[in-house]
């Protein structure tokens, strides 16, 4: 998915604003949902409103991070809330109840109810689960929350992750990440060849094609092997994250623009065992509080990133931009990795397929519909 036009943050905001609304009128109103357990007793019209749930919910993030653990813990409160304390989901920090990255294991397998996690974890074991949580030059968060809830998404991720013991509910969404911090200035394609860089989903296939050394790691592990130089750049999530992990007192080159994570989707995964014995009344307000928690995380992840830059240059910190020809590098490699997943795995196929059709008739009105970014400068 190529050649983006630039949407005012007002303009994305207003739109995602209204696709999420209509998507929860979707999900309350016409969304078939589970029926309750076979001999239960309890039907739509009787089962009580906030239904009582004790969950274990693991953490893919440590829930004092801005934004991705603010979002995580909002879902928490606002449920308690709506519930009159009913429905009580307890959050484990990485690592308490199941490693970091082993969201959708540890829920597939019932050690835990549910987990909020990036699907793009889960890559190595289901290619097409990056897709739904990062593209590279690839959806803003307006279309992919209009794809999410009327292209198709939400049923193509419940078909994906049915495979897999889950049910995923989108409840969280934010924007472009940084696309790194560096030691050394990044021109050209040359200056990643033999870079030992932290990266994950697609964007990470990419910068393996060009040279890099790629590893993956927890976002609590990143600060220290900066230090120790383990690694010599990496990728992690919005500025205001980053700020809060330490990166800038290590690194002081920070790229953008995000090319790899155009927005960034997260999930709450429940156990589909467990999700199908649910009565429709809870069924419905799991996923609505996860609509509203995908909003409110969006608005916060925007309103907190200008100050975060706008105080680099007391830290000594160079807010870098890829070149342009680095950028088409970039932009064409990433198409020659998602047409060979593509050829590779049927359920990568089908979702890309689905995006980019969606893209092709999205852009029309992206393009006519919007006063550029630059437009005032």
């Amino acid at each position: 998915m190529s050649g983006r036009s630039h949407v005012s943050f007002s303009a994305a905001l207003a739109l995602v604003a209204t696709a999420f609304i209509v998507g929860v009128v979707a999900s309350l109103a016409i969304r078939p949902a589970g029926a309750p357990p076979a001999g239960s007793g309890e039907s739509a019209a009787t089962a009580p409103v906030g239904q009582a749930l004790s969950w274990r919910v693991h953490s893919a993030f440590n829930t004092r991070l801005p934004v991705l653990g603010e979002g995580m813990r909002y879902t928490v409160d606002r449920l308690r809330e709506i519930t009159g304390g009913r429905m009580d989901l307890e959050l484990f920090e990485p690592g308490e109840l199941a490693p970091a990255l082993a969201g959708t294991e540890s829920v597939r397998s019932g050690k835990v109810e549910a987990a909020f996690t990036w699907l793009g974890y889960d890559q190595g074991r289901i290619p097409a689960s990056t897709l739904l949580g990062a593209v590279p030059f690839g959806m803003e968060p307006p279309e992919y929350a209009a794809w999410w809830f009327f292209g198709g998404g939400r049923e193509l991720a419940e078909s994906l992750y049915a495979d897999h013991g889950a049910m995923p509910l989108l409840c969280g969404l934010s924007g472009p990440e940084t696309a790194g911090w560096f030691r050394e200035p990044i021109e050209t394609v040359e200056d990643l060849q033999g870079l030992k860089i932290r990266f994950s989903g697609l964007a990470g296939k990419v910068l393996q094609r060009l040279g890099a050394s790629v590893t993956v790691l927890p976002g609590g592990e990143i600060f220290q092997a900066l230090e120790k130089g383990a690694i010599d750049a990496s990728e992690f999530s919005l500025p205001v994250i980053d700020n809060m992990l330490g990166f800038d007192r290590v690194v002081k080159l920070n790229y953008f623009p995000g090319w790899h994570q155009t927005f960034s989707a997260f999930h709450l995964l429940v156990n589909l065992e467990l999700w199908q014995t649910l009565a429709p009344t809870t069924q419905a307000q799991l996923e609505s509080v996860c609509v509203d928690s995908a909003l409110w995380s969006f608005a916060n992840a925007e309103a907190s990133q200008g100050s975060v830059l706008a105080a680099f240059p007391d830290k000594g910190v160079e807010a870098a931009t890829i070149p342009t020809p680095l950028l088409r590098v970039l932009r064409d490699t990433t198409r020659q990795v998602m047409d060979e997943e593509a050829a590779a795995d049927e359920w990568f196929a089908r979702v890309l397929e689905s995006q980019r059709a969606f893209n092709a008739t999205y852009r029309l009105w992206e393009r006519k519909a919007y006063v550029p970014r630059d437009f005032d400068d």
